[in-house]
């Protein structure tokens, strides 16, 4: 199992003491977003501005409908505060940049999709909820971790084995699932009082057994993608 590390660029910087257990999960991420005092504009992210595109790995889920009515709920009470509400059919959980159309080529991504085959990670499960957030995002928090820390490690050798080893480590991983980005510099206080409101409803199962190598793109305030390479896990 890959050692997970601080890393003061990841959030939480520190990783929860158990990466098995949901609930610690849960705790440390609402331990770190209730302590920030000021949270970021999401958008404002150096060489990824609208229009921008890049391969990468992630995970859309089966069972879309329980997961879009628990964020449609979240996102109407949170309204109020002006967020960039994720779309239904933009829920997903990011796990690992592969690279730039130009600099990545088609054969390599040919490369990449059958040598991960070999490496991926039995079928899993995990729960979506409670909800926390980062400096710039609310969001669901995912638990256990340990089967999404397999299957991002298993991703980061296959793209290492044919020269697109993403810039993040597994040791920096921290998985989520976002709901809704922050566009501006603001107080944290209002976002965690409003997040703190919504944090006992019901968890949600997702169900992973796929994972797909997509073109993501920026549409003004929001990400859309297309699907380059699906691979089943084992």
């Amino acid at each position: 199992m890959p050692q997970l590390s601080a890393d003061p660029a990841a959030f939480p910087a520190e990783p929860p003491a158990d990466t098995h257990d949901p609930a610690v999960i849960a705790a440390h991420d609402w331990a770190a977003f209730s302590a920030l005092d000021e949270m970021t504009d999401h958008w404002a992210r150096p060489g990824w501005s609208d229009g921008s595109r890049a391969y990468y790995w992630m995970l859309t889920f089966s069972n879309a409908q329980q997961l879009a009515a628990l964020a449609r709920r979240c996102q109407e009470e949170l309204a109020p505060l002006g967020l960039d509400p994720v779309p239904a059919d933009g829920l997903h959980t990011t796990l690992a940049r592969v690279g730039a159309p130009g600099v990545v080529t088609p054969g390599q991504l040919d490369s990449l999709a059958k040598d991960v085959e070999a490496l991926l990670p039995s079928a899993f499960s995990v729960r979506a909820m409670p909800l926390a957030g980062s400096r710039g995002a609310v969001r669901l928090s995912l638990g256990p971790w340990e089967p999404l820390l397999l299957l991002h490690h298993a991703l980061v050798k296959a793209g290492s084995d044919v020269g697109l080893a993403p810039k993040k480590p597994t040791s920096a991983f921290r998985p989520h699932l976002s709901l809704a980005y922050n566009n501006r510099r603001r107080s944290a206080a209002p976002v965690v009082a409003a997040v703190s409101s919504l944090r006992a409803l019901p968890a949600v199962e997702l169900s992973v057994s796929v994972v797909q190598l997509v073109e993501l793109r920026r549409e003004g305030r929001t990400y859309r993608w297309d699907v380059r390479k699906s691979v089943s896990l084992r």
